[in-house]
Order: structure tokens, then C-alpha cells, then sequence
């Protein structure tokens, strides 16, 4: 069947809501990472409803047409990118609540709706959804659950995999499936749930989740902003906290180079030469008594303390670790990473990003989510755009970050923390995996999309 008689079909159904406007079609060639799918896709469907993502999987079944879901579009790995001959299924107008449960601490919302949007209407039920990646104003549910992401926080609350108890997912032919429970504990057969987070869009479509929720947090917040001479420093003192038994809400390491990018974006005081700076946020009834014990490790390990109890002051603080991706704008075009290796093993890992920027040639300023062992690090290049505005990585980028990232698994580390693989890591998936599992979990998939039109191409 022909691109323009499957567009046919899906007007037929869906209307309006398929767009083939060129504006719309570029767009879905692209996300945050830089990378863009070859060619252009031959629609994008802005499904407003679950009976909308059914009927264009049963008319992408029907014709053998590939299929990829977005969302926001604020995906780093490609893993939402559609190409020539494929359907964008665009999710981000399904942004609804659909219910909240105050006393039972869930939440029934649909994948469109934004991180920051879904914690402002669940602050009037003295509830909060605890993931933040640092992306929330403008990142989806959907998409963090596609991707299993992550966050400053998770490492005293977990990431998306512990916040979400149940998904509706519609498969490849347009069934829906309801996976998980809203109980607390719930263990009948096998935990299809885990296995849709973090699957990139290649088992279904998620259409609703079911969100485990927290209580806001009472007590003070306060923060600590230490800086140390070095990159190294700062980590073994991330690394001393992790050791203490304390448990901070929120532990950010910025290296020297990120941390002079954003001082110059905010038009800050620049910071010492080669200074690395860690944020450190405690929160409870204890925060205040935890952020002392942390200040006085932090002291030991040779940083530069300073601690403050006023909110207001902590979000200042930690709009500098914000500001980051912005701040690497302004020094080029960047490939945005995402490694996690061993909390004990992260001084290391600086070590070796040191040594692949010397060995070849290349800047990378690195931030790390210290809490939780891992790192972003940001190639810096110049290139030109094409004619849509997309610039991709050059061959030498790609030879640093293919040392980086063996690097990152010499040290019983992962190749992503929460980014996902998408397009840009798959080359390197069988190789963390092995053989066997990277087989196993490529016919895991097939069962649910046994014609493999769910989002091709990406992950395996």
C-alpha cells in the first residue's frame, strides 16, 4: 500500500488530527539529542483520545506501516525520531488527570501531561509524584516512562520504575491492555508493568499509568553548596556522603567546566579556576540536623561549605545545576550522554572522562546526579546544521564517546541511567547485554509486535 493511501485511511478515521503539514513532519524527525531520522515520516497523528491510538495501530497493522509514538520531543537518545514511511503518533495532547486518589496516594493520568504541570495540580492534594528529571517543565510522563527515567531526586526517592504501579498499553494491533494494580502490593504473574518502563516505545503504546504517589514532604529543606579545588575531590567527597549513611534529597556534582558555562550564562561571579562544585539538598523533619552532619563531611573532604535553610535561597542554588543544558548551548553544539557507574566508582569515572578528552582532543564538560552514580557528559562540537536545522555529531565525537562508554562498563557501570538507547547507543547494547540476553530480549519484543512496527529500528 502506497505512503499516500495509508494517509487516506487514517484521514478516513482520525480526520483533522493527522497533520501532513512539512512543519509538523520536520519536527517529528527530531528531539533534543540533535540527531534526525533519515527522511521525513508520511504523517504525524495528534491522537486526542485512546480510541484515536487504536485506530491508527489497527490501520498501521493492516498496511505494514511503522509506527513512532512521541511526546514532548525532549527525548537525548533519537528514540522518538520518525523517518521516511513511518507514522509519528504523537501523545502530548492526552494530558489529562483522570483521577486522584488523595487517600489511597495514586494518581490515573494520561501520558501527554508534563512533569511540572502533574505536581502543581496534585500540591492541592498535599501530594507529590517524586521523579524530576531536570527537564520537568517540559518533559512528558509518557516519555519518562518510555525512557525510565530518572532525576535529582531519585536518589533518596526512586526513579520512574518505583513510582509507577500500572500502565494502559495498546498493542501493535490496536488491543488494550490494562497491566499492574492500584494496590500497594500486587505480584499475579509475571510484572509485565517493569518490563513496559524503560521500553522505548517498542512493546506498545502507553496510554494511561497509574502513579504511585508520596505525600508532600513536612519539615525545612535546606541546602548545601560546597566547592572543591577539582573534579576529583568533589567526587570522592559525593562519595564520602554516600558512605556517611546520610541520604540526601538531591546530590548534583558540576565539574569546572559546566560550572563556568553557567556562571557566564547567569552572569555570575566566575568560580576559581578549576573549582567543582557539589549541591546537596536535605528534606524532612531531620533536614537540618542531616545537612550538618553532611556539611561536616563535606569539610573533611577539603570543600568549601556553605549551608542555607531558606527555600527560596536552595531553588537559587540549584538553578545553577538547571541552567545547565542551556549554558552548553552557548559553548557549541553538544551531544548531551548518559552513563551510570557505582557510586564508590565515580572519582574514577571522572579520571577517565579527563583521559578521553586529552587522548582525543575533545571538550567535555561533565554533570553527574552524584547520589546515584551518574554522570552526563557533554561532547562539545562545531558543526553546520542541514537545511532543517539539525546538526549531527561528527566521526570523532562518536570515536570519544565509543571510549567513554566502554570506559563507563569497565567500571560495572551501565551506558544509560535514564536517557535510553534510542538510536544513538544500540551499537553498544550487546555488549553491556551479551549475546544472550540482547537475543532474548529482541523476541521478548516480537511477541508483543510480531510484524515489528513499533517504533523500528530503535534500542535493538
Amino acid at each position: 500500500m502506497t505512503p499516500a493511501s495509508v494517509v487516506a485511511r487514517l484521514r478516513d478515521e482520525l480526520g483533522d488530527r493527522v497533520d501532513t503539514s512539512p512543519a509538523a513532519l520536520q519536527t517529528a524527525r527530531a528531539d533534543k539529542s540533535g540527531h534526525a531520522a533519515p527522511g521525513t515520516p508520511i504523517a504525524v497523528v495528534h491522537a486526542a483520545s485512546v480510541a484515536d491510538v487504536q485506530a491508527t495501530l489497527r490501520i498501521a497493522t493492516a498496511t505494514g506501516t511503522p509506527v513512532v509514538t512521541r511526546g514532548a520531543g525532549t527525548g537525548l537518545a533519537g528514540g522518538a525520531n520518525a523517518g521516511s514511511g513511518e507514522i509519528a503518533l504523537s501523545v502530548r495532547g492526552m494530558d489529562r488527570i483522570l483521577d486522584v486518589r488523595a487517600d489511597d496516594q495514586i494518581a490515573v493520568v494520561e501520558p501527554g501531561i508534563l512533569n511540572a504541570d502533574l505536581n502543581a495540580a496534585l500540591a492541592e492534594h498535599g501530594l507529590w509524584w517524586a521523579p524530576d528529571p531536570a527537564s520537568r517543565a517540559i518533559s512528558t510522563v509518557g516519555g519518562n516512562i518510555a525512557t525510565g527515567a530518572g532525576g535529582l531526586l531519585c536518589a533518596k526517592y526512586g526513579v520512574v520504575r518505583d513510582a509507577v504501579l500500572g500502565v494502559d498499553l495498546v498493542l501493535a494491533d490496536g488491543r488494550l491492555l490494562t497491566l499492574g494494580h492500584r494496590t500497594v502490593k500486587g505480584v499475579t504473574g509475571l510484572d509485565l508493568t517493569s518490563l513496559v518502563i524503560g521500553s522505548e516505545g517498542t512493546l506498545g503504546v502507553v496510554v494511561g499509568a497509574t502513579l504511585k504517589l508520596r505525600r508532600l514532604v513536612p519539615g525545612d529543606v535546606c541546602t548545601i553548596a560546597a566547592t572543591f579545588p577539582d573534579v576529583r575531590t568533589a567526587a570522592q567527597a559525593s562519595a564520602a556522603v554516600t558512605a556517611s549513611g546520610a541520604q540526601p534529597s538531591i546530590m548534583e556534582l558540576m565539574d569546572a567546566a559546566s560550572l563556568a558555562a553557567v556562571h557566564a550564562l547567569l552572569r555570575l561571579d566566575p568560580p576559581l579556576p578549576g573549582a567543582a562544585q557539589l549541591t546537596i539538598q536535605t528534606d524532612g523533619p531531620a533536614a537540618g540536623t542531616e545537612a550538618d552532619t553532611i556539611a561536616e563531611v563535606l569539610r573533611s573532604a577539603g570543600g568549601v561549605v556553605a549551608v542555607s535553610h531558606d527555600r527560596e535561597e536552595g531553588e537559587r542554588l540549584l538553578a545553577i545545576r538547571r541552567a545547565m543544558h542551556p549554558a552548553m548551548e552557548s559553548l557549541g553544539t553538544t551531544l548531551i550522554e548518559d552513563v551510570s557507574v557505582p557510586r564508590s566508582a565515580m572519582p574514577a569515572m571522572f579520571d577517565e572522562i579527563a583521559r578521553v578528552e586529552r587522548e582525543h582532543g575533545v571538550t567535555i564538560p561533565t554533570v553527574a546526579h552524584a547520589g546515584d552514580g551518574n554522570l552526563h557528559p557533554n561532547f562539545i562540537f562545531h558543526a553546520e546544521p542541514d537545511e532543517f536545522g539539525v546538526v549531527e555529531a561528527p566521526s570523532y565525537i562518536w570515536d570519544a564517546a565509543d571510549d567513554l562508554f566502554r570506559a563507563a562498563l569497565r567500571l560495572g557501570g551501565t551506558l544509560t541511567g535514564e536517557h535510553g538507547v534510542g538510536v544513538l547507543k544500540r551499537r553498544w547494547l550487546a555488549d553491556e547485554l551479551g549475546d544472550d540476553q540482547w537475543r532474548l530480549q529482541r523476541e521478548i519484543t516480537r511477541v508483543f509486535d510480531p510484524q515489528g512496527l513499533l517504533n523500528p529500528g530503535k534500542v535493538f
